[in-house]
């Protein structure tokens, strides 16, 4: 009896021993976000990538979600992040464009692909490393985390029948979208999103473009506008990262740091398919609203496309964005056989 006792109490204690261990190595992670956690999508992943990353890691790792100014005001996200002001953040690339250019290819760029081909670039065509080596001069790890379908191009309060009616318009715009407004005349504003629909409301801007119909119905945009243009030319695949803190990321074990990227490569297939399942029924509800949908002539996307043209020869002064473009551009080339033989359009 005395042995069988003095066996469970040596159990006990190294159950009690390896649970405290456990529980004191267990790492929470506090994230910012740019984004609020009540945007369809965005939200939403953002906010579930925390708990899916604690199931696999049995709460080894906690991503802790803080809405936008919770911990820090949300342009100053990336450079929190940098710093170790904040362990990680819940962000677009393109919102560092001001201390990145090359930032916003990371996110979108004007005139893009589609998604499949977006990601083989990415993942399989340098994207991947070429980012990875431009965030650790900055002490940053980024990891690709959720992908969206084309967004809207904006919502203006009057038709736009011509490049000329877009001259002196205050627009919010974002990314590299934003430089190919400019060239057209807008003064175009990077905005939060969460500060966009006040200022349209107030009239500091005439015009704004956000996101895809879901997100832009659930900010209630058709109450400020009604005049809703198509296609998203300067967004037709949208990427989001999770930004880690490199020494933070550094100092994760293994397992923790492939939980984290298993995580996010499932939310990449989640969120397109959530994307494009959503997209038809927000359209309805806006012309039920008195939305008018639109799409540019052909002449004004020609403008912009040209305009797109002039951004990327000025930005590739820069080192940097010469390097991303050559490797984004040599990976379209060699894709157009197979995109013009493989896809019905």
């Amino acid at each position: 009896m005395k042995s069988t006792r003095a066996t469970l109490t040596l159990a006990t204690a190294v159950a009690a021993l390896l649970w405290a261990t456990t529980a004191s190595s267990a790492r929470d992670l506090d994230m910012t976000s740019v984004y609020p956690g009540s945007f369809p999508i965005i939200g939403d992943i953002g906010k579930d990538i925390g708990r899916r990353i604690s199931v696999l890691t049995d709460g080894d790792l906690n991503l802790v979600f803080n809405e936008p100014g919770a911990l820090v005001p949300a342009p100053e996200a990336w450079d929190a992040v940098s710093t170790g002001a904040v362990d990680a953040a819940w962000y677009s690339p393109g919102f560092a464009q001001g201390i990145i250019p090359s930032a916003a290819m990371f996110t979108s760029v004007p005139f893009g692909p589609e998604a499949p081909e977006y990601l083989a670039w990415y993942y399989h065509g340098g994207g991947q490393e070429i980012w990875e080596e431009i965030t650790a001069k900055h002490g940053i790890k980024s990891v690709l985390c959720a992908t969206l379908p084309p967004e809207a191009s904006g919502w203006f309060r009057e038709p736009i029948n011509s490049v000329e009616e877009l001259k002196g318009k205050k627009m919010r715009f974002f990314g590299l979208g934003a430089r190919v407004m400019e060239k057209l005349g807008v003064s175009a504003q990077t905005l939060p999103v969460g500060d966009t629909v006040p200022a349209l409301e107030l009239g500091t801007i005439d015009a704004a473009e956000i996101s895809m119909p879901a997100l832009d119905l659930k900010l209630g945009m058709q109450a400020y506008a009604k005049h809703y243009y198509f296609p998203g030319w300067h967004q037709q695949t949208s990427l989001f990262s999770l930004l880690i803190n490199r020494d933070v990321w550094d100092g994760l074990s293994e397992r923790n740091k492939m939980a984290v990227n298993e995580v996010c490569r499932s939310a990449v297939t989640e969120s397109i398919a959530w994307g494009e399942a959503i997209q038809f029924e927000a359209l309805q509800e806006l012309t039920e609203a008195g939305v008018t949908l639109h799409k540019w002539s052909p002449e004004v996307l020609e403008a912009m496309e040209a305009a797109w043209g002039e951004v990327v020869e000025e930005l590739s002064a820069d080192a940097d964005f010469a390097k991303v473009w050559k490797s984004y551009s040599d990976f379209r080339t060699a894709h157009e056989q197979w995109r013009t033989l493989g896809y019905m359009r």
